[in-house]
């Protein structure tokens, strides 16, 4: 091999790593981040039924419609005993944020 097909390949080397890296950056900026938090615990039975309710909201401020009560959340999964309560929180780059309440209970 001469000098310039050597040079060559050591470029085609590079856009492809270059290339690699800059996949991984998209990948990792489009993933979300989700956290489940406990909120609250009752006496009663852990029941077979679970509800969920759910508001999504842009920007952190725009919540359009957004109705993630413990009250819906009970009502979606037919509930009339609650034993826990625990909120689900969704976040893709702070641009948009959803908040998902999970109701179980009898």
């Amino acid at each position: 091999m001469n000098r310039t097909q050597i040079i060559y390949i050591k470029k085609a080397k590079m856009k492809s790593v270059k290339s690699i890296f800059a996949s991984l950056a998209i990948v990792a900026m489009m993933s979300s981040c989700s956290l489940t938090l406990p909120v609250a615990a009752t006496s009663n039975p852990v029941g077979n039924k679970v509800g969920q309710s759910s508001g999504t909201g842009y920007l952190g401020i725009l919540f359009f419609d957004a109705d993630a009560s413990i009250r819906t959340a009970a009502k979606n999964g037919g509930i009339t005993k609650i034993s826990t309560v625990d909120i689900k929180q969704t976040n893709v780059l702070n641009i948009i944020t959803t908040y998902t309440t999970i109701v179980t209970g009898e």
